[in-house]
Formats: C-alpha cells, structure tokens, sequence
C-alpha cells in the first residue's frame, strides 16, 4: 500500500472518482490542498467569491448530470458557501464540497477562521462529515459522492482538519459503499404500476404534471414516449423545463404563479394528474384544497417524504422516474388494445378545450414604444433557435425566460427554483461554459440580481469563458415592485435602484464587450453582434421600467385565480 497525505488522498479520490473540474477559492486552511493540485492534471476554475465557486459547480453538475466539486477554506470561506450549498440542496444538485478546518487540537478554541460548518450547514446538505482521522478520508470521499449522487440528489459537505491534510497513512481505493440506513428504492412496485395503468385506461381529461426529478433522473425520452403513446397533454414545474420540448403539440407550458392560462386550467379542470418527479411546492399548487381537487393523483418520486407531503394523492409509486416510465410505457404497450375504443374521442374533446384555451388566451404582453422584455426573450429565442443553455438570475427575468424562451431539451435551463438566489444566473454560466467550452450559454439577468455576484465577470475573462450576460435593465427590483404595484397600493419602498453601473462600461472595465439596446428596433442588432464574438459580452436592455410578469396568482389563491394582462 502506498502511504499518501490526507491531501493527496483527496486528489487520489478526486480522481478515482471521474472528477476534471474543481471550482474553489484558496486560504490558509486548505494551502496544503492546493499545493498538492500543483501535482495533478485537474482543471481549477479560481472564482472571486465562494459562493460563485458552488453555484458554479452546481450547474456544472446540471447540465453535465455529473457531480460538481468545490473547494473553499475555512471560517468565512465556508460560510460564504452557505447559500450556494443551501440553492443546490433546494433543487437536488448532487454537488461535493470540500471545506478546511482549523487543526483538530483547535476546534473549539475559537481559533482564527474557524467556525463549525457542519453544524451549519446540517438543515441543507443531503449528508456532510467533519474528518476525525485520516484513516477514513478515502472512505468518507468514495460515501460522499455516492450519496451525493444516488437517491434524491443533494449536496455533501467535507471538513478537513488542516493538520489531516498532512498527515501520512497507507492508502488503498475502497471498492465499495456500504451504507446500512440508506438504500434508496429505484425498482417501482409492478403492483402499483399496474394500477395506474388501469387509472389511465379510464382517464377522460388527463394530464402530465412533471419536474425536476426527470431532469435529474435522464427520463427525458421515457417522459416523452409516454405522452406521445398516451396522447397527455404535458405541464412543467419551473425545474422541469426542458424535460418535454416546448415546440411539441402536446406541450401546455409552465404550471403555478407564473403559469400559462391553459397549463392552470388543465391542472385545476383533469380528471386524472400524473405527477412524476415533483415537489407541489406552494408556487404550482396555489391553494392547495383548489389544486385538481377533482382529480384522481399518481406520484412517482424516488423520495418517498416527498409523496403525500404537500398534496394526497391515490396512488403514490417510489422509485426512480426513468425506470417507472420506462415500466409504464411497457405495461401500456401489451395492454394497448385493451384501451376502450371511445376513449380517443373523448380526450378529443378534452384536447379542443385545451387548445381553445391557448388560442384566446394565449402568452401575451402589450407591445410599445419602449423595449418590452418579453421582446428580448422571443428575439433571443428565435436567434438561438432554442439551442443555448440558459441560466437566470431570480425575479422577472427569470420567469419571463421561462414563459418565453422554448425549451427543446434538458439541461439547458438552469436555474434556483427551490430557494430563489439572486446572483445565481452569472456564476452558473460560467459553470456551464466550463462544462461545454463550444456551446452558447447566455445568463437572463435584472439589472438588481446581476449585481450580486457581479464580480464573477472576472472569473469568465481570466478563463476566456464567452459567456452572454443578457440584462433585462428596468431599474428596479422588478418583482418585489410588482408585489408592491399590485398589493401594496404602489407604495414602493426601496424597490427602485437609484443607482445601477453603466454596465456597458463595466463591462470593458473587466475586459469583457459592452453593449446597449435602448429602443425596439435596436434589440436584434445587439443581440446578433453580442452572440456572434467569442468573447464574455454583457448586453444592456434598457426595457420597460412597470412592466410586469404575467400572468400571476396571487399568494394564497387557487391557480385558476390568475391577473392576466
């Protein structure tokens, strides 16, 4: 056996582990960690900020379906990575995070830079471990990452003692996980199978309610095999975008508070939701005792907590959503002429409706003068034909992407669902350009989220990363405006950013190309001469300063209660 540092066990594992590309900010606690990369081959991305170094390895790991990794040092370093780590856990990102420690014989002595991150960061990893002997490292890695990535997906955090990081032991790969309390079930009962079939045969107004968790699970092409076979009609959480092309016939668009017309009426009027990898979180459900209370339930999730936590359901199926669908599509298929001979013409009926829905009320916003954001996205979409990946920051910006901007394909939308971060949108990008040096990634910004994490344009230029930054630039802090506007009698208060950068020349501050836009008809020409160079580029749309985000459900009313424009 040979005998290696703690150090260079972590690379060793690294490694062994099929990871290229570590995210990370040096410091005192982790010196050793970075000298030993000195001696390896992986490719280090060095951010300007912690928290850009998370959401960067989250994206990574989003549209790669791999495990992204970072590394920061101790104390302000790990708490700086709270809020990457706690919007990965939010969305089940498998990410590896690999914090320093002071030395073990100072925890607890309120040494310099020490904090206890794993108390911290408890409530929002799947798992994390503070390192007590350099004996277990190699083990505690080889756990990490199949936690990480196994299951539910979710963060896993490592603190290292620095003195570890030093020390010698024999070191050998450990060959396998053993974990007694954690055996996720990916295998579906064929019983529980068999009687959503039976559910489906006999469903006059069914619908397809899917999310995240078949983006996380590959089951994509299982996911539109299954629509197609069946004939159901396709809806999305804001995570599952992508996951059913937005061009397909079947498609009824975002469900919830930003949903389209029809997607929230087919939700609240089915006679049968088929739910496969989603939360019900507040934002799709509404009032969740209007929410298809008419409407028989299946879930497939392969977390058993998530089922019936939110939402009852009638038959609820643990397991992974590519291997369900994949037994649904079988089981459909050497039952398919069991199928009642009426049952075409009575979802027709259903399918009219849903397209009467979508033709008088349809996405719509008031064209003007000015610069309507809705425009930019509707431009950039029909410039990129659908084929960039997208990252958000939060607010409008985000969801004016998702309503406008057609998804053909997984993971190319990438985006804080569960927890909302601002400053997600630029580092993710920037994950993603690593992740796919050649592919067009384009983050949809707001002029109040872009500035959060601002300082990751660094981080692109320094790597040559030719991201897009496409900032939709009404000078507020849009969303939280338009609560105000609506609800709070116009009163807005500390909404409006009085002062915002003049991002043009920011932008050559850094190094990077600056552009602006200020009238409709100078939208296209900016955009194609920002997409066309091969350089980090910020676009600058000067856009309507009021406009809202539409249509939307207001907080605590069913989804069928929506403003439209």
């Amino acid at each position: 056996m040979e005998l290696l540092s703690g150090a260079e066990i972590l690379m060793r594992m690294l490694k062994e582990e099929g990871v290229n590309t570590i995210f990370g900010y040096p410091g005192g606690a982790v010196l050793d960690l970075y000298d030993a990369l000195t001696k390896t081959k992986f490719k280090h991305i060095l951010v300007r900020h912690e928290q850009g170094a998370v959401h960067a390895a989250d994206a990574y790991a989003r549209v790669t379906g791999k495990v992204g990794t970072c590394i920061v040092t101790s104390g302000p370093g790990a708490t700086n990575a709270v809020t990457g780590i706690a919007t990965a856990y939010a969305d089940s990102i498998p990410i590896v995070v690999v914090t320093g420690q002071v030395s073990a014989n100072l925890i607890g002595n309120d040494a310099f830079q020490e904090v206890d991150i794993v108390g911290i960061t408890r409530p929002c990893t799947k798992h994390n471990y503070l390192v007590k002997d350099i004996k277990d490292l190699a083990k505690i890695i080889k756990e990490a990452f199949y936690i990480a990535q196994s299951g539910r997906p979710g963060p896993v955090l490592i603190d290292i003692p620095k003195n570890l990081m030093t020390e010698k032991t024999s070191f050998s790969i450990p060959k396998s996980v053993k974990l007694a309390s954690y055996n996720p079930t990916y295998e579906p009962n064929i019983k529980q199978i068999a009687k959503a079939v039976e559910l489906i045969k006999k469903a006059k107004k069914p619908i397809i309610f899917s999310g995240g968790g078949v983006i996380l699970s590959k089951a994509s092409k299982e996911l539109t095999k299954f629509a197609k076979k069946t004939g159901i009609p396709v809806t999305s959480s804001l995570m599952g975008l992508g996951a059913f092309s937005g061009t397909e016939s079947l498609w009824l668009g975002m469900i919830g508070m930003h949903g389209t017309y029809r997607a929230n009426m087919s939700a609240i009027e089915c006679d049968l939701m088929i739910a496969i990898g989603v939360r019900f979180d507040d934002r799709v459900t509404g009032r969740i005792d209007d929410f298809a209370k008419g409407a028989k339930k299946i879930h497939i999730d392969i977390d058993p907590t998530s089922i019936r936590k939110n939402v009852s359901v009638d038959i609820p199926i643990v397991g992974d959503c590519r291997a369900t669908l994949k037994k649904l599509n079988e089981l459909i298929e050497s039952k398919e002429k069991e199928v009642p001979k009426d049952l075409k013409e009575k979802r027709k009926e259903w399918l009219d409706k849903i397209a009467n829905w979508k033709k008088t009320k349809p996405l719509q916003y008031k064209q003007k003068d000015t610069i309507k954001p809705q425009y930019v996205i509707e431009s950039l979409y029909k410039l990129t034909k659908g084929d960039a990946i997208i990252t958000t920051e939060v607010g409008q910006n985000q969801m004016w992407a998702a309503q406008f901007y057609n998804f053909k394909q997984p993971n190319h939308f990438v985006t804080s669902g569960g927890l909302g971060t601002m400053g997600f949108g630029l580092p993710a990008a920037i994950g993603a350009q690593v992740a796919f040096p050649k592919a067009t990634v384009i983050d949809i910004a707001g002029d109040g989220s872009i500035q959060m994490n601002i300082q990751e344009m660094a981080t692109a230029i320094q790597h040559k990363l030719p991201v897009k930054i496409v900032i939709l630039n009404n000078g507020y802090l849009g969303m939280v405006r338009q609560w105000q506007e609506l609800f709070y009698g116009k009163r807005y208060s500390h909404t409006e950013m009085n002062i915002t950068p003049d991002f043009v020349k920011l932008a050559e501050a850094f190094g990077a190309v600056g552009l602006r836009a200020e009238k409709k008809e100078d939208v296209n020409r900016v955009l194609k001469e920002g997409l066309s160079n091969n350089k980090t580029t910020i676009m600058d749309f000067v856009v309507e300063k009021e406009e809202g985000v539409y249509p939307m459900v207001p907080a605590g009313k069913p989804i069928s209660n929506m403003l439209l424009v």
